[in-house]
Order: structure tokens, then C-alpha cells, then sequence
């Protein structure tokens, strides 16, 4: 393992990363346990918000898995399901107040994660400033070993 792999990997596993992996695990196990249970016993009431809190479910696991593990690769994946993760917030958030009927039971992302204390909404930020500062710091070691 290289010093840099080393580093990230530590970065993901104390302090504020540790934080930050817990809470999308939470995340990613609420949003696909409670999808999972509305999709199995009453998807016909609102199947659009159902899969749309089973999606965000995944997405979040996958963000955890990308957050917590030290590859570059890892981490551009981890990236890419936080920006999308921002995105679904976004606009199911914007969907959700401009046409309520469409949602007739919440999501995670309804209302911008309002169900949620808006965690849904400033979880991805975090992740994608906690991703980049981790990159940084890559960088930087990088450019003290050269």
C-alpha cells in the first residue's frame, strides 16, 4: 500500500471521515429498509416516491462504499454518486413542492429531505467536500515525496 493510499485510507476511518461513513450508512440503511418494506406492502399507494427512496438507497450505499474505501478509483466513484445523489435531491425536492400529487407518500428527497432534518440535501455536499479534501491531501503528499 502506497503512502498516499495509506493516508487516505486513514483519513476515511477517524475523525471527521469516520463521521461522515456513518452517516451514509445510516442513510443507505434507512432509505432501502424503508423502501424495501413500502414497496413490498404498499407500492401500488406510490410507486414513483417508493423507487425513488429505493434508488436513493442505493445510492447511498454505494457512496459509502466509495467513501470508505482509500482508492482513487473508490473515490471517483463516491464522487460521482454524491453529485448524483445532489441532483435527485434537487429535483425530486423542486418536484415534490411544485407538484405534490405526483408524490403522494415522501421519499427521502421530498421536499429536500425535509423528513429528514435536510440531511438528504447537505449529506452529498459533504461528501463531495470531504472527497475532494482527501484528493488534496493526496496531492500534496504526493508533491513532498517528488
Amino acid at each position: 500500500m502506497s503512502e498516499s493510499t495509506a493516508s487516505a485510507n486513514a483519513a476515511s476511518r477517524s475523525g471527521p471521515g469516520r463521521v461522515l461513513v456513518a452517516l451514509y450508512a445510516l442513510f443507505a440503511l434507512a432509505a432501502t429498509a424503508r423502501a424495501g418494506v413500502q414497496i413490498a406492502t404498499r407500492f401500488q399507494e406510490a410507486p414513483l416516491a417508493y423507487l425513488l427512496s429505493l434508488v436513493a438507497g442505493i445510492i447511498y450505499i454505494i457512496a459509502t462504499v466509495g467513501i470508505a474505501r482509500s482508492g482513487r478509483t473508490s473515490h471517483r466513484v463516491a464522487m460521482v454518486s454524491c453529485a448524483i445523489e445532489l441532483c435527485g435531491v434537487l429535483a425530486v425536492g423542486t418536484l415534490s413542492l411544485l407538484d405534490p400529487a405526483a408524490f403522494p407518500d415522501d421519499t427521502v428527497w421530498s421536499r429536500f429531505g425535509s423528513g429528514y432534518l435536510f440531511i438528504p440535501l447537505v449529506l452529498p455536499v459533504l461528501g463531495m467536500l470531504w472527497l475532494r479534501h482527501v484528493e488534496k491531501g493526496r496531492t500534496a503528499e504526493k508533491a513532498q515525496a517528488a
